[in-house]
């Protein structure tokens, strides 16, 4: 029975604004070796959005080789890492032939080809094209072919994997090179494995669509389309391991289970309350996958709340003392200055407070017509202010708004 173990987005470097996450990132990817360990996992998918930015701060960076090389465990487990839309593809890709030696393969580009050969470890990589990789482990009689999809966007698509009409649906494009792919390589004789970095939805779903989390760069929607579609990828396939999406969900269990494994933080406040997980998953050839998620505890969650007294916030941060928390604060006019100084002082990590005035609840938002949009800028102000505070803004703002108004035309 081959072990895996499937991650994603880890995001190494990423702040919740002012917040660095760099001790919570090191914490759970400790913990996550240590899941890999207690496990006995032969191989380890990493789907892409390895770092948050294209030009990654040197701590994120090494605290990703320090893991990786915990997580081979010297070169005897395998890590299949792709790229992902946070990624720069060049700086994922660049220590590829070092990190190789330590069974890492970082893939990043349609047009690389792993080179093939036997590894000190004795992991021998059997065949290689663009797109595609085959493997087998000392400990199992059967090869793994995993067909690799790390993000491209349409420009990228277009160079590595041929000349389109500007029309042309990429999706398609995609679907014939992993079904050529699958038909080439992936009999029955070995474990089938597909990884990539893309929005995946059912087609012809009419439930509601899955969503990106605010922390997520949406994806370039390949060739004009909103998503790819799981009816695209090969039936050769047993397990499709994507990453983008932050939290744990199964898209389809057609034509086998496609699922993104979640983030091992929550990194916006769209992800609150959200558990994340790594995904374990046993495989054997011609039988079907069996997975499950498997729980990450490390980290601060984050909290959105609402309160409208000082006590009740008060005692709720109290209780609360370690995670991050998005106060919403129900007043009559604003938050008042020494009521805004008692609730930071009594909590590090209120990353917003955030006034919602009583009378709006009551009142809803501005009405606004079609007429009104050829208002002048100042009518505009004027509603949107007696909306909001139920009166007509003062001179003293009226002139204000003008002030700001001139400066922004002027520039």
């Amino acid at each position: 029975m081959l072990k895996i173990l499937h991650t994603a987005d880890w995001h190494l470097g990423k702040r919740l604004q002012e917040f660095s996450r760099l001790e919570e990132q090191k914490e759970v990817l400790d913990e996550i070796c240590s899941i890999a360990d207690q496990e006995e996992i032969d191989l380890v998918l990493l789907a892409g959005d390895i770092f948050d930015t294209f030009n990654p701060v040197h701590e994120a960076v090494e605290l990703l080789y320090k893991t990786l090389r915990r997580l081979s465990k010297n070169g005897t487990r395998p890590i299949i890492a792709i790229s992902g839309n946070h990624d720069s593809t060049q700086f994922v890709e660049a220590p590829d032939p070092l990190a190789r030696e330590l069974g890492i393969i970082f893939y990043s580009r349609y047009d690389s080809i792993v080179p093939c050969g036997i590894l000190d470890s004795g992991i021998t990589l059997l065949r290689s094209e663009s797109g595609f990789l085959e493997f087998k482990l000392p400990q199992h009689h059967f090869p793994i072919r995993i067909i690799l999809a790390p993000y491209a966007n349409e420009v990228l698509l277009r160079t590595n994997l041929g000349e389109e009409d500007k029309e042309a649906v990429f999706r398609d494009l995609l679907a014939k090179k992993w079904q050529h792919l699958a038909d080439t390589y992936c009999d029955d004789q070995g474990v089938n494995l597909f990884l990539g970095h893309f929005y995946f939805i059912q087609e012809g779903d009419a439930s509601a669509p899955l969503t990106e989390p605010e922390s997520e760069r949406p994806i370039l929607h390949i060739g004009g389309s909103q998503a790819l579609f799981t009816q695209h990828l090969p039936q050769q396939v047993q397990y499709v391991a994507l990453g983008h999406l932050h939290r744990y969900q199964t898209v389809s269990s057609s034509p086998c289970p496609v699922v993104y494994s979640s983030s091992p933080l929550a990194y916006s406040f769209s992800e609150a309350d959200q558990e994340k997980n790594v995904v374990l998953i046993h495989a054997r050839p011609q039988e079907p996958i069996k997975f499950q998620p498997f729980a990450l505890k490390r980290g601060r969650p984050l909290y959105r709340v609402r309160f409208s007294s000082l006590e009740e916030t008060l005692a709720w941060l109290e209780q609360h003392p370690y995670c991050f928390v998005e106060i919403t604060y129900l007043t009559e006019e604003s938050i008042d200055a020494s009521t805004r100084r008692a609730i930071f002082k009594a909590h590090d990590g209120i990353v917003n407070l955030i006034p919602q005035l009583k009378h709006t609840l009551e009142q809803g938002p501005m009405d606004l017509r079609v007429d009104d949009l050829k208002k002048d800028m100042e009518s505009l102000f004027r509603m949107y202010y007696k909306s909001e505070k139920g009166q007509e803004p003062n001179a003293y703002l009226l002139d204000l708004f003008k002030e700001v108004l001139s400066k922004s035309t002027a520039s």
